[in-house]
């Protein structure tokens, strides 16, 4: 097994000599200049076993993951498909309804190419009869006249 070392945080030179085994008051080292001692602690590494169970772990939950993404993906694909197949029908139903109407617009502009030639002579009958209601106003209003006329001569 490998060992791996590493650095603590610097601590004063009382606990490095602590550290080291040395009591303080003992220390017979000359003070240094930099005010910081590293000291080293062992890395341990874990066991294989452990790691070959993480391992497995990982792969397990990212195939889970990936599972779950691949199948989010085709639901949306699937739910895309169905979305085209309706909007597919519903252009079909406005297709045929589109026939339709325009099948019964030419039915009624035929019937109504039919119905043109009686409703020109309702025009013209019309026309005739406003005619006859103008005469008809003039001859009240001449007979009124002729009326006011006679009554005045017979008052002589």
């Amino acid at each position: 097994m490998r060992r791996r070392f590493r650095t603590g945080s610097s601590v004063g030179p009382g606990m490095a000599a602590a550290a080291e085994g040395v009591p303080a008051t003992r220390r017979e080292e000359p003070a240094r200049d930099d005010a910081a001692v590293e000291t080293a602690e062992e890395a341990k590494e874990p066991a294989e076993a452990d790691i070959n169970e993480l391992c497995r772990d990982m792969f397990s939950k990212m195939a889970t993951y990936l599972t779950g993404e691949l199948t989010a993906t085709s639901e949306d694909y699937k739910l895309l498909e169905n979305m085209n197949k309706l909007t597919s029908l519903k252009y079909l139903e406005m297709k045929d309804i589109a026939i339709n109407i325009s099948r019964n617009l030419k039915d009624l502009n035929q019937k109504y190419a039919e119905l043109q030639p009686y409703l020109d002579q309702i025009n013209v009958i019309e026309e005739q009869v406003a005619a006859l209601e103008q005469a008809a106003y003039k001859l009240d209003a001449y007979s009124k006249k002729l009326e006011a006329k006679y009554k005045k001569l017979e008052k002589r």
